[in-house]
């Protein structure tokens, strides 16, 4: 299969084949319409294809990822990868994980890596077409809409939010000082208040605090690809 991603033409999976209602065990009906908004919020990709590696559904970012093209993409509405040969062991996972195998795959290109894992969201018995689930990496922590959401709540300025991520980027002081144009010492007090302000003892233990906060997806800059996405449905 084709498997150059620069060529690839840009694919808006479709909605429509995962529509209808999820009745739950106690008997009420959840949309699967809010399914996919569920899905949308997590800051790990995840994408939802078939026997074919056809993509069904991929939430934002999953196609921020794919729409990037750098290590995967959609060619004719089919997951490929960029690094040769990988496409073709990228098939092969799908077609174990119908059989109920649980794989994980590491993609690379250049300086970018990428884990995929595939999992079967069906037993081979329930269906003659078993779905599969393509799981991406998890976004950086400094990627983590979380990360704002606990500077607010620790009342942080902006520039402290601003030193605290370039912490989770793994900078050091020095850097940070020289991206900030001020002098180490400054950064340094911003840190100590950031960790006055979030109860940690350490840079570490904001670190760990910081990790272990809930994935949180940013909120898309680009136009919406769903329906439950779009404007009006807001």
């Amino acid at each position: 299969m084709q498997n150059d991603v620069s060529a690839v033409r840009r694919e808006q999976p479709s909605v429509a084949t995962l529509g209808g209602r999820v009745e739950s065990e106690g008997g009420s009906c959840l949309p699967v319409d809010m399914l996919l908004r569920v899905l949308d919020e997590s800051d790990h990709g995840s994408i939802v294809v078939d026997c074919s590696a056809r993509v069904l559904h991929a939430n934002q970012v999953a196609r921020r990822e794919m729409d990037r093209r750098e290590v995967i993409a959609q060619f004719d509405g089919v997951l490929v990868a960029h690094e040769d040969g990988a496409t073709e062991r990228m098939h092969g996972a799908v077609e174990m994980a119908q059989r109920g195998h649980r794989s994980l795959m590491m993609l690379k290109r250049e300086a970018r890596d990428l884990s995929v894992v595939f999992l079967p969201l069906s037993h081979p018995m329930e269906s003659d077409d078993p779905l599969v689930l393509v799981q991406l990496s998890r976004q950086p922590p400094s990627d983590n809409l979380a990360i704002t959401l606990f500077a607010r709540h620790c009342e942080l300025s902006p520039t402290e939010e601003s030193v605290m991520v370039a912490l989770c980027k793994g900078l050091e002081i020095p850097d940070i000082a020289l991206t900030h144009r001020v002098a180490e010492s400054t950064i340094r007090s911003q840190i100590k208040s950031i960790r006055e302000k979030t109860g940690s003892h350490s840079i570490r233990q904001l670190l760990q605090r910081l990790n272990s906060l809930p994935p949180v997806a940013k909120v898309p800059k680009t136009g919406p690809v769903f329906p439950h996405n779009s404007p009006e449905s807001n």
